[in-house]
Parts: C-alpha cells; structure tokens; sequence
C-alpha cells in the first residue's frame, strides 16, 4: 500500500481526478461555495464551479497489472491557501504528490510546487486539459512553472480513469526511482 497525495490550486480537478480512478466510492468533503468565500475564493476562469473541496478527498485504486501490483491510497487536498496546514498531515507518510496544474490560471500552482519542494517529497506535474482550454506542450509548462528537470510533467484529462491512473504510475516510477528527495535549501539570509 502506498499513500499518494493529489494537489493543485483551486478549480484544478482534483475531487474530479480521485473520483475519476478510484476503485471505491470515493470519500468527498465538498461544499456548497458561500457568498462568505467569496472574497477569497476568486472564480475567475471557474464561474461555473457550485463547490469545494473543505478536508480532502479519498479514494483507492489497485494497480494489479503495474510491474509490481500496487494499491494506491489517494488523497486529494483543498486547493485553497489557507488549508496548507492540513497539506502536512495528508502528505505525512506519502511517497509522492501529483500537482494537478490548470494552464487558464497557472498561478495558483506555484503555491503546491513549493510546498512539495520545501518539504522534499517527490511530485510530478500534471497539466489538467480542460475543454476549451489552450494546449500547452510539456516544456512550456515547465519553462512557465520554472520547474527543475527531474520533475516529470504530464498532460491528462481527470474526468479519464486511465489518464489518471497513467499519471499515478508516472508519479510511483518517479518517487520510487529517486529523485531528490531533501528539502530544498534554505535562501533566508543568514546573521552576518
């Protein structure tokens, strides 16, 4: 059994990912959007979105024909900010993290990508192609997230359970094949 956390920023499809490749009914916390988040829940490019995600998701899948059968834990944070806190405990024990990445608003991604940088836990990318959306190539995901090499990045559709599940292997090959795996360094000035 191996736990695995799916991150991105808010709208990103990540209840619909969970949703999309788990073999159980999968556990949802969402919500009904209120006129109190609406200050700091920006709808900008997801006017159609009713909730979100106020815990985390969970689901499972079994990955019996992997090279070496697998079952996945899967654990879908909130996308919001102000969650961070609970993205140390759902990331306690996982072997890696799938930041699910929407290219309309790629600025709600830098905040998962440093999280999962800061506390050395390996992640791929995965470029959510949503209907209607421009479609990116890789490298340009990567030039415009200024990601390091070693982080693999995928495109997907979450609403495909294969999609998703080819992310997922993706992430488990990368995570356990190494990466770095200690926190990045620390660029805080030091007392001179």
């Amino acid at each position: 059994m191996l736990k695995v956390v799916i991150a991105g920023g808010f709208g990103v499809g990540k209840t619909t990912a969970v949703g999309a490749v788990s073999d159980i009914p999968p556990l949802s916390t969402e919500e009904y959007l209120t006129e109190a988040s609406s200050d700091v829940d920006s709808l900008k490019g997801i006017e159609a979105k009713q909730t979100t995600t106020v815990a985390f998701d969970f689901g499972r899948l079994d990955l019996p024909d992997a090279p070496v059968p697998l079952e996945l834990y899967l654990f879908g944070t909130p996308g919001q900010d102000r969650f961070i806190d609970l993205w140390y405990d759902l990331s306690s024990g996982a072997v890696g993290a799938v930041v699910l990445v929407d290219t309309r608003r790629l600025e709600s991604s830098f905040t998962p990508i440093s999280f999962f940088e800061d506390i050395g836990l390996p992640f791929v990318v995965a470029v959510n192609e949503f209907d209607g959306a421009h479609r990116h190539l890789p490298d340009q995901v990567r030039e415009a997230l200024d990601l390091p090499a070693y982080v693999p990045v995928i495109t997907c559709d979450a609403r495909d359970r294969d999609h998703v599940a080819g992310v997922l292997q993706a992430l488990v090959g990368h995570a356990l094949n190494g990466m770095p795996a200690s926190p990045a360094p620390s660029t805080a000035l030091q007392d001179v």
